[in-house]
């Protein structure tokens, strides 16, 4: 079971089960993509019959986020990798002319990467986790406790994958059932509106699921009430309320039973690692994370390495340089690379995991908000505890303005190579035309802050109106 003792033990034999489902779900999913409906109805029955079929259905979910190659899989076609080219953190060496794209900002609509990486896997676990509900709600089977946790690890789900789809491609569809007559002429939604949605599901996620990690055996790898509070306390960052912001971050600084920031910077990413707040196992078996086998080099890199404008960004003694980032000399050309995670080769010892929410983000969140409600002193208390972790003196700024760029800089050292952080960070900042035009000059324009929508979905739904620019 996902999580798993040994790494044949993450899908057992009933979670077979749900990939019967999950063939069934992707095709409702792909509705978006023009299919035959789905007759998932039966399928549903079957799988919610026990707990443990009902949390196997939970698991796959994890399970296909971690394999399907693109979104949340730490591949070189994930958020984090490609959302790292479009801003100022990534070069990029790969000969696909897709990929390169990205760090061109001339992307246009007919490119795959937009669907198969991005649009397709995040809708796909959205129509899951809405199909986990509905079977749920179904079900006679399973206990109202179960019923309970699932639900709200369905509802977060479907809250970070709109996460990530409202900050990628601006107002989207807002599909909240496997209805695919609805769902395949879904209209685009207005930003506040699916923002409304997330904070709704992950307030309900905070209600049912379990303040530990009991419901995985002790590993960190499934969201628990801290990992909704996490992600609301950013999406309330994201919306400018700075007051609910700082009190969600503050409950999770304040948890240290479960929580603490990790002093050695090299067992950050370790799993279940004192910093995680949630991650996602490995399921290959062999393999440790997709970002230490795709960012780690070892030859000249083929896909992406660090940009010298993040090089440069990094204060004289800071720690995190040395640790987080390794380079190799090839014939006299120095190549950077993130070095978060330290395991490259297959056939080591599972011990780290994709890392998805940790405690340092917290404190950086809670820091810019204290900041906008004029709590100098408090700010500034925030950040120092990521900069004394990384050998930094203290911030002496008692200036706002200042103060929230110090805490802007912080979070694109501490959270580089993560979940597109620096990307979305200039986009909500509106700096992302003054810091990207001069470097992407001249395929920089300023409706490049968003992706297109990919042609095939507005091929297939009328309704849909694509992005400026595009």
């Amino acid at each position: 079971m996902y999580p798993g003792n040994g790494r044949k033990a993450i899908f057992p034999k009933s979670c077979y089960m749900l990939y019967i489902c999950i063939f069934l779900l992707v095709i409702g999913c792909k509705k978006f993509i023009t299919v035959d409906p789905p007759k998932t109805q039966i399928v549903l029955a079957s799988v919610f019959t026990s707990d443990a079929s009902a949390k196997s259905a939970m698991d796959g979910i994890y399970g296909q986020m971690m394999s399907v190659t693109g979104f949340a899989n730490g591949s070189s076609v994930s958020i984090s990798a490609l959302c790292g080219l479009s801003a100022d953190e990534f070069s990029n060496f790969s000969a696909t002319f897709s990929q390169a794209n990205f760090q061109t900002n001339s992307l246009d609509a007919s490119n795959s990467i937009l669907l198969n990486a991005f649009w397709q896997p995040a809708y796909q676990y959205i129509y899951y986790s809405n199909a986990v509900i509905e079977g749920l709600n179904n079900a006679t089977d399973v206990s109202v406790g179960m019923k309970q946790e699932l639900k709200g690890e369905a509802k977060f789900i479907r809250a970070f994958c709109n996460f990530y789809l409202v900050n990628l491609f601006g107002d989207i569809p807002l599909p909240l059932s496997t209805d695919y007559r609805t769902n395949a002429v879904l209209p685009r939604k207005p930003k506040q509106e699916v923002y409304l949605q997330i904070i709704a599901d992950l307030k309900e996620a905070q209600d049912v699921l379990v303040n530990d990690y009991s419901f995985s055996n002790g590993e960190r790898v499934r969201p628990n009430k801290w990992a909704a509070t996490a992600l609301l306390a950013r999406v309330y960052l994201y919306t400018g309320d700075w007051i609910n912001a700082e009190t969600q971050s503050s409950s999770i600084i304040n948890n240290t039973a479960n929580y603490s920031l990790v002093q050695d910077l090299n067992k950050v990413f370790y799993k279940n690692s004192q910093e995680a707040i949630w991650q996602l196992m490995p399921v290959i078996p062999g393999n440790n994370t997709n970002e230490g086998i795709n960012f780690i080099l070892n030859s000249i890199p083929n896909n992406i390495a660090i940009g010298p404008q993040l090089i440069n960004a990094f204060e004289t003694g800071d720690l995190r340089k040395d640790n987080w980032m390794g380079s190799i000399s090839v014939n006299g050309n120095i190549f950077y690379y993130p070095y978060k995670y330290k395991i490259k080769a297959t056939g080591q010892p599972l011990s780290e995991y994709s890392m998805v929410l940790r405690l340092s983000e917290q404190y950086l969140i809670r820091a810019e908000a204290r900041a906008q409600l004029n709590n100098i002193a408090g700010a500034k208390s925030d950040l120092n505890a990521i900069r004394s972790r990384s050998g930094l003196q203290n911030t002496m700024t008692n200036d706002k303005s200042t103060l929230l760029q110090s805490i802007v800089q912080e979070r694109r050292i501490e959270l580089f190579s993560e979940w597109g952080h620096r990307w979305l960070d200039l986009k909500r900042t509106n700096t992302a035309d003054s810091v990207l035009s001069p470097i992407k000059f001249p395929n920089w324009q300023a409706t490049d802050y968003l992706y297109p929508i990919p042609q095939t979905e507005l091929n297939n739904n009328s309704r849909l109106v694509q992005n400026p620019g595009y």
